[in-house]
């Protein structure tokens, strides 16, 4: 028989759970990660390219990621969707 294809043992999303527990060992650690990320950040000893990844997660993590927005313009066979959106 095929060992290709169709559900793995172990794939897919875990169980609540499987979750709960993994929140619950991490708890213990979040305000020590916090305390690192906040001081590689203020560290001006390290590259700009760490610090301003550490205040971009400290920024997505406490206060919450914005949300993106895409601007398009798109034209097909001289028809813009700008248009169809004026029609009335």
């Amino acid at each position: 028989m095929s060992t290709h294809g169709g559900k793995r043992e172990g794939s897919g999303r875990k169980g609540v759970a499987d979750e709960i527990k993994g929140f619950t060992l991490a708890q213990p650690h979040v305000q020590d990660a916090f305390r690192v990320i906040a001081e590689i950040m203020l560290d001006e000893t390290k590259r700009p390219t760490d610090r301003i990844a550490s205040a971009k997660i400290l920024i997505e993590y406490g206060c919450g990621k914005p949300k993106e927005t895409v601007e398009s313009n798109i034209t097909l066979n001289d028809f813009s969707i700008k248009d169809l959106v004026n029609i009335k």
